[in-house]
């Protein structure tokens, strides 16, 4: 089997696998919930989904403060930094250079991904179109929006790999019948290992060939 065949598509999740935005977004959301929930955790329950889940599931019928929290998040995320994580810029060009075709697939916005690409101006010429959360219905854990991303890309689940730091993005890449490669950045190494078929802790030293061992052998 050539390679082209194994491994043709890489999809990457943005905030904790391209950018290190986790640990800001923690904050955020914590603060959100401790305000209008009474609750700390609510950053690991919403991990990975899109604002509308987020508001469908924990602020369901409550108008003002969604419009609320929705102008939060917008001024938030202007004034986010969006360092990338360490070895990922050498992993894309790796990638690129062996002719695997690549996408982001988040769950942000579009005018999240507009600050985003403010600061990074070749960020989709590093990795490729970006999709959003206006792109696909269904929030993660379902594996929608990675399947929109392999019909982008016209790739098949078989040929393509997910990477991903969020139990919500695991699972959807996992449902999506792709090879999935979990991120350290966000959840420890033991907690997301279940979910993935191999966890890195970033992408210093990871290499094309490495990816396709994992496609090969998972």
């Amino acid at each position: 089997m050539s390679t082209e065949t194994i491994l043709t598509a890489a999809l990457f999740d943005f905030d904790g696998v391209i950018a290190d935005t986790e640990t800001q977004y923690s904050l955020f959301w914590n603060q959100m919930g401790r305000e209008y929930l009474g609750m700390d955790d609510l950053h690991i329950r919403i991990k990975g989904q899109t604002l509308v889940h987020i508001f469908d599931a924990h602020f369901h019928g409550q108008a003002d403060v969604q419009r609320e929290i929705e102008d939060r998040v917008n001024r938030f995320e202007t004034q986010m930094s969006f360092d990338y994580i360490p070895g990922v810029e050498d992993f894309a060009a790796d990638l690129r250079r062996h002719g695997v075709r690549m996408c982001i697939v988040t769950s942000s916005n579009r005018m999240k991904m507009r600050s985003a690409l403010r600061a990074h101006p070749d960020l989709e010429r590093t990795f490729g179109p970006i999709l959003t959360s206006e792109d696909f219905t269904r929030s993660k854990p379902d594996p929608d929006c990675f399947l929109v991303g392999m019909r982008r890309l016209a790739a098949e689940p078989a040929s393509s790999v997910v990477l991903e730091d969020s139990f919500n993005g695991l699972r959807a890449g996992l449902a999506s019948g792709a090879t999935v490669v979990g991120l350290a950045t966000t959840n420890a190494r033991d907690d997301i290992a279940p979910l993935c078929h191999r966890v890195i802790d970033d992408f210093r030293g990871f290499t094309f060939n490495d990816l396709l061992q994992i496609t090969k052998n998972k």
